[in-house]
């Protein structure tokens, strides 16, 4: 007699919907999770973003002093304005690569010495690439002072440029304002674990200031920008929880379906 596929037994197929249903009331919950953790990140963001617009547009104050540097982070003090007076060390300027509104070229990253000892490093603003020998050659203008008072944004120290494009303080070519690399090639014994970018940004709706010659290097073009994608982010994780639950659905009503027609009575078969 030919043989013919049997039926899954009751207990394997009600051990793969238990299964089943544990994966998906998991998923469903994970990326419900997700979304609410988006939604979280993203008030949290909203609320830097406008704390930091308010800071940006504040007064300047004094420079943090030193033995309050441990303390200061992203979160409190990233855009503040301050001022610095001390000493330019224009012979351990360093230029770091820069793309900006006006293409590319340097960031002119020079250390301040401070009455109390301390160095903080100064972006004293941008130059296009055909400056980059002068600048390492003759960093500061001869008729300039050595004592200087700058007033500028507090910036908290940037990661290195990455796998592709690694520091490489020996060949002077820096992707990254990353202060503590810069310190340690500067020989600065007390650098400030943060640097500051000279200049204020301008009021809002002002006219941009023409560039001459004697731009530069050209300050106050710090960017203050926040990506904030964690809207996009929230809605894909709910959207994932939705296709979870109508995926479901599908699948209890499937089985809802084929248990049915098993348990309906069968036609009773007639020979003639």
């Amino acid at each position: 007699m030919p043989s013919h596929p049997t039926a899954p037994r009751p207990q394997a197929r009600r051990l793969r919907q238990a299964v089943l249903a544990v994966v998906g009331i998991a998923l469903f919950l994970g990326f419900t999770a997700l979304g609410t953790w988006q939604v979280q990140r993203r008030a949290w963001k909203l609320a830097l973003i406008e704390r930091v617009e308010q800071r940006v547009h504040a007064a300047p104050v004094a420079l943090p002093p030193s033995p309050e540097w441990p303390q200061v982070s992203a979160a409190s003090h990233e855009y503040l304005p301050v001022t610095a007076q001390g000493q330019w060390l224009p012979e351990k300027t360093v230029l770091t690569q820069a793309l900006t509104e006006l293409g590319s070229g340097f960031w002119v990253m020079t250390p301040l010495q401070l009455a109390d000892g301390t160095q903080v490093l100064v972006n004293r603003g941008f130059v296009p690439q055909e400056q980059r020998a002068k600048w390492l050659a003759t960093p500061l203008p001869a008729s300039a002072p050595t004592t200087a008072t700058i007033q500028g944004l507090l910036r908290m120290s940037e990661p290195d440029g990455g796998f592709l494009r690694t520091n490489a303080p020996a060949e002077q070519r820096w992707y990254s304002r990353d202060i503590a690399a810069m310190g340690r090639a500067l020989q600065l014994p007390q650098a400030a674990p943060f640097f500051i970018d000279a200049g204020l940004p301008p009021p809002p709706g002002s006219a941009p200031t023409p560039v001459t010659e004697s731009t530069w290097p050209r300050a106050g073009m710090t960017v203050v920008r926040f990506s904030n994608s964690h809207l996009v982010y929230a809605l894909t994780w709910y959207g994932l929880a939705l296709m979870v639950a109508g995926a479901g659905w599908y699948v209890a009503r499937y089985e809802r379906r084929l248990r049915d027609a098993r348990s309906a009575p069968q036609p009773a078969s007639h020979r003639s």
